[in-house]
């Protein structure tokens, strides 16, 4: 598999300035242009050499430089900016068949529509759609084999807090209840054009085996939604808009009615979770 097309395009920063192609708020852009950090991001994600790399917002192709350099056998780029075409055409050239382009909102798109198993989704997000975008591949859980994600630090925070933590939360339940969860490294705002105003981080997600998980993520979804949604409250309380009797049910899964969502474990809400899938 020779890389030696993308090693000889130019710095990337030559490339934006030749494409004029500048970051917009309103995608939420801000490009990696430090090849030895996107090519870290891309060997946190291996192996790459099945299946099919999804990366999702690439803007001018600096991550998916990185991936196609360690090694990825097939990447699909799915980009919503047409201005970013440029640049992509130019690398895509360059790839020797290992790079798929798709003009697409990622919200609009599922991962099982743009390759081949295993599929491992790997991005620096869009900041204004990465919860959104991440709560989705968790409902198409079993057409992903990983995911290597940037996203705000305060998300990652969310991503794998625990209970009893001012970051727990509904995210948390969602996530680590579909996947293994682990915080792989920051970065810092100085590593993007334009700086961000945030830290961000990098996480990997691994889907647990379907066995290990709720085949509908939707019961799991609006237990979490009321009981954070109103998280001051007791459970008693703020799950009285999903339960016609909260109590009743909490005190037959052995749970406090007094407590608030924060002191309940991922397992807790599954199993609330559960309730209401059978009623």
């Amino acid at each position: 598999m020779s890389t030696d097309g993308v090693i000889a395009l130019p710095p990337l920063r030559e490339t934006i300035a030749a494409h004029g192609l500048d970051a917009k708020k309103r995608f939420g852009q801000h490009f990696l242009l430090d090849l030895n950090l996107t090519r870290r991001i891309a060997r946190a994600a291996a192996p790459l050499g099945e299946g099919t790399v999804i990366e999702i917002g690439p803007g001018p192709g600096g991550l998916t430089r990185a991936l196609l350099l360690e090694g990825a056998g097939h990447v699909v780029a799915v980009e919503v900016d047409a201005r970013a075409f440029g640049p992509l055409l130019e690398l895509q050239a360059a790839a020797g068949g290992r790079l798929d382009l798709v003009e697409a909102d990622a919200l609009k798109v599922e991962p099982r529509e743009l390759g081949a198993a295993p599929r491992r989704i790997v991005a620096n997000l869009p900041y204004n759609i990465s919860t959104a975008l991440l709560v989705r591949w968790l409902h198409a859980a079993n057409d992903i084999a990983d995911m290597v994600l940037m996203f705000q630090k305060e998300v990652v925070d969310r991503l794998v807090a625990v209970p009893r933590t001012k970051d727990y939360g509904r995210l948390s339940v969602l996530a680590q209840h579909v996947c293994e969860v682990r915080r792989l490294f920051d970065v810092a705002p100085t590593a993007f054009v334009p700086p961000p105003k945030v830290t961000s981080a990098v996480a990997r997600l691994t889907p647990r085996p379907p066995a290990a998980r709720l085949a509908d993520l939707g019961p799991l979804e609006r237990v979490t939604a009321a009981a954070f949604g109103q998280r001051r409250k007791m459970l008693r309380g703020s799950l009285a808009s999903v339960f016609a009797d909260p109590v009743a049910i909490l005190e037959r899964l052995g749970l406090p009615p007094t407590a608030r969502a924060e002191e309940f474990t991922v397992d807790d809400f599954v199993r609330l979770a559960g309730v209401l899938d059978s009623e």
